[in-house]
């Protein structure tokens, strides 16, 4: 079963494009978008275990740009 994040993250003013670009291309990010508010973009991210997400959550907190993220895990 797979397992399931989201991914809250607060970018650099002015980068949050640049940003979600990058993100879009890590292989597990299912959907992602810019939105207004206390943070900047929205990602969900999939994974066939939990070390795969981990691994995953850990290569976009890399992304430059990003100031911080927050990582939401549904109950499923």
């Amino acid at each position: 079963m797979p397992f399931s994040a989201y991914l809250l993250g607060v970018s650099q003013i002015g980068k949050e494009k640049e940003v979600l670009e990058k993100c879009m291309k890590i292989k597990g990010v299912r959907e992602g978008t810019v939105v207004f508010g206390e943070f900047d973009i929205i990602l969900k991210i999939e994974a066939e275990d939990l070390k795969e997400l981990s691994r995953k959550i850990e290569e976009i907190r890399k992304i430059n740009g990003f100031i911080r993220t927050i990582t939401l895990i549904p109950m499923e």
